[in-house]
């Protein structure tokens, strides 16, 4: 793909928890101005797979190397926004200054330096204006960009994001969206979605994720890698903009769950 060495780097990794495996001999390299996409159906190990390019997850098997100037120390993670953050009381300046921790130390004063590295982040997400507001005021949509903003504050080598589009509004979809675009211009992104329309147009590779790995240089799916990996029939469609609908089905997914049809707009979340 590149003579560029890969900044991170997964062998033949598996992992899992409690003696059950959800990852199976994975092999994926993430190089410099990487915009990775990975899909797969819920259970399928994408968050265990986030854990393990953390550190926050050991695997069973297989070797983890990654060649970031701060190793694995400085990679930006974005969760998927849960009801609960939205209680923290904390103004949203304060949130995003927690992006600082990694660099000054827990028990460290903020100084000037770092209070302006999370102004820049809140403005990069156009939450400046709302600085001094309580972080639980904030729509979902907001909640989800400061989050965004909280990780960039840190000065990330990666950023690893979870499902940073569910329930987005248009705007902040907007936002988002064009953020990431100049985001990758200084760092590899990898990012969880059920929703691959929603980037397909900026993201460079795809992974369909399902215990095991399948890669997809250029962003190119087929019908057939999908229904391999969701375990059902799957139609691609394309309205400008090329993502998936499954067909109707009744068998179940590897999680153990029962599926059934999704339209357009409507998809499963983890």
């Amino acid at each position: 793909m590149t003579d560029l060495e890969p900044l991170i780097e997964l062998q033949q990794v598996s992992a899992g928890y409690d003696g059950v495996e959800a990852l199976s001999e994975v092999d994926l390299a993430i190089y410099p101005g990487d915009y990775l996409a990975i899909i797969g159906p819920n259970g399928g190990g994408k968050t265990t797979l986030l854990k393990v390019l953390l550190g926050l997850l050991e695997p069973s098997r297989g070797v983890v190397t990654s060649r970031l100037p701060h190793g694995r120390g400085r990679m930006g993670y974005v969760p998927q926004f849960s009801t609960l953050e939205s209680q923290i009381p904390l103004r949203v300046e304060e949130v995003a200054l927690m992006g600082r921790l990694s660099l000054r130390g827990l028990w460290r004063r903020y100084r000037q330096e770092d209070r302006e590295a999370a102004q820049a982040a809140l403005a990069a997400v156009r939450l400046d204006h709302l600085a001094k507001r309580s972080a639980g005021e904030l729509s979902g949509g907001q909640l989800q960009r400061l989050l965004l903003a909280r990780a960039l504050a840190g000065e990330p080598e990666a950023l690893l994001l979870d499902e940073p589009m569910a329930s987005l509004d248009a705007e902040s979809r907007q936002v988002v969206r064009g953020l990431l675009q100049e985001v990758r211009e200084r760092m590899p992104i990898v990012l969880v979605t059920h929703d691959p329309a929603a980037v397909a147009r900026e993201v460079r590779n795809i992974a369909c994720m399902n215990r095991r790995l399948s890669y997809h240089a250029g962003g190119e799916l087929t019908s057939e890698a999908l229904e391999e990996t969701y375990g059902c029939p799957v139609e691609l469609l394309a309205h400008g903009v090329p993502h998936r609908v499954l067909g109707a089905h009744s068998h179940r997914h590897g999680d153990g769950s029962h599926s059934h049809s999704h339209g357009d707009g409507e998809e499963p979340h983890d």
